[in-house]
C-alpha cells in the first residue's frame, strides 16, 4: 500500500489527521522543493506552493523538479509532479503577504530568500511560521539545527534578518532551521546534500509540530 510504512510509523489516527492538514509553502527552490516532496509523500497533500520563478540550468544541481523543465514556471512544473497541490505563480512581497489570506493554513513554511518579505512574514505570523536560514555555501548537513533566531551565528543572511527584526521592534521567541557551519565560499555555491537537508528538516519540524497539535 502507498502509505503503509507511513502509517506504521505515525499510526492510523495521526495519518488520517494528516489528510486534514493545510499548509502553504513560500519558495520552492533548493530548500522548499525537498520540503514539499517529503510532506506530500507523507500524505499531506493539501499544500499551496508559491513562487514566481522559472527553472534555469543553474537550478539543476539542487532543485527538485528542475531536470527536464528548464524554462518552465516552477510551481506549474511541480503541480504536474504533485497534482493535489495548489500552485500560485507570484512574487512574494510584503504587499502580497498583506493581501493574501493565510487564516486557513495550519502552518506557513518559509523558504523565502529575500530579506524584506521574510522579515514581514515572521513579524506578522511568527506563531505559525516555520522558517529556514541560508543553506548555500555549506557541505555538512550534520551542522543543521532548529534553534532560536537570536542564537544563530556564522550566517550572514540570517544575521540581516535578525538585525532587521530588531530594528523593527520584534523581540519574540522564534526558531529557525539554521546551520552553524561557516560558509565555504564567497559566491553562491551550493550542494544538494545540504540544501535538500534543510528542506527535509523543514518537513520534519512541520510533522513534529503537527503531532504535538494532534495531542491537544
Amino acid at each position: 500500500m502507498k502509505y503503509d510504512r507511513t502509517k506504521k510509523l505515525f499510526g492510523e489516527n495521526s495519518f488520517e489527521k494528516f489528510k486534514d492538514v493545510k499548509l502553504i509553502l513560500l519558495g520552492v527552490g533548493g530548500v522548499g522543493s525537498f520540503a514539499l516532496d517529503a510532506l506530500y509523500n507523507t500524505g499531506i497533500t493539501n499544500i499551496t506552493i508559491v513562487d514566481f520563478d522559472t527553472y534555469e540550468e543553474s537550478n539543476m544541481n539542487r532543485q527538485m523538479g528542475s531536470h527536464g523543465n528548464i524554462g518552465k514556471i516552477k510551481v506549474d512544473a511541480l503541480k504536474e509532479k504533485y497534482p493535489e497541490v495548489t500552485a500560485i505563480n507570484v512574487k512574494i512581497t510584503p504587499e502580497w503577504i498583506d493581501s493574501f489570506d493565510f487564516s486557513s493554513y495550519d502552518y506557513i513554511l518559509d523558504a523565502i530568500d529575500d530579506i524584506k518579505p521574510k522579515v514581514h512574514l515572521i513579524k506578522k505570523y511568527f506563531t505559525r511560521v516555520i522558517s529556514t536560514s541560508g543553506s548555500a555555501k555549506r557541505i555538512d548537513p550534520s551542522k543543521i539545527e532548529y534553534i532560536s533566531i537570536w542564537d544563530t551565528y556564522n550566517d550572514p543572511f540570517i544575521k540581516k534578518i535578525r538585525t532587521q527584526l530588531k530594528e523593527e521592534g520584534f523581540k519574540k521567541k522564534f526558531k529557525v532551521i539554521f546551520s552553524s557551519e561557516n560558509p565555504n565560499c564567497v559566491e553562491k555555491g551550493s550542494f544538494e546534500g545540504v540544501t535538500g537537508s534543510f528542506g527535509l528538516m523543514m518537513a520534519s519540524v512541520t510533522i513534529q509540530k503537527l503531532l504535538k497539535k494532534f495531542e491537544k
